[in-house]
């Protein structure tokens, strides 16, 4: 019983990393989708300099 128990929480851990890792795959293409627009729109209005458009 105690086994049976041990194997559910194992599945119920799993099932959730997983949503989460899913969650964290979108939040990754929306963050490099806003990175990759925000280099676009400052690279057409950059004045030849070296400038960047964040901080670090």
């Amino acid at each position: 019983m105690i086994a049976l128990l041990l194997v559910l929480l194992v599945i119920i851990a799993l099932a959730g990393a997983g949503f989460a890792l899913h969650i964290l795959w979108w939040v990754a293409v929306a963050v490099l989708v806003l990175w990759l627009l925000g280099f676009v729109a400052r690279g057409a209005s950059a004045g030849g300099g070296r400038s960047r458009w964040y901080r670090w």
